[in-house]
């Protein structure tokens, strides 16, 4: 999936992490192998609660700046649909399965 997004992650402390990527299921195996940002490094593993799509690089790192601003429970509100952003589009969690799955027939097919 190409594009522009901003994410975040539950860690296995139950802490939420908020970050940018352009291909999120790529930043994700990253973060699950200890090679994303430091925060999430000793807070593994890392799942998926959120991903939306952004017209431009701009404004995915913007929303990102915005979400790292957020109280938790205003990112809980935002992982449960119960708030929302202007202008990126929340990606399903049926679309984010199958990104994932993707990714993973992708890896799996090279080897």
């Amino acid at each position: 999936m190409k594009g522009f997004f901003n994410y975040i992650l539950r860690c296995a402390d139950g802490t939420l992490y908020s970050g940018f990527t352009t291909d999120p299921a790529a930043r994700l195996a990253a973060h699950n192998a200890g090679k994303g940002a430091k925060y999430t490094r000793s807070r593994r593993p890392v799942e998926l609660a959120a991903l939306w799509q952004w017209p431009d690089k701009s404004s995915a790192m913007s929303a990102e700046w915005h979400v790292k601003h957020l109280s938790r429970e205003q990112k809980e509100q935002l992982i449960a649909r119960k708030a929302r952003f202007e202008g990126g589009r929340r990606i399903s969690e049926k679309r984010l399965l199958k990104i994932l799955s993707d990714k993973q027939n992708k890896e799996g097919a090279s080897k």
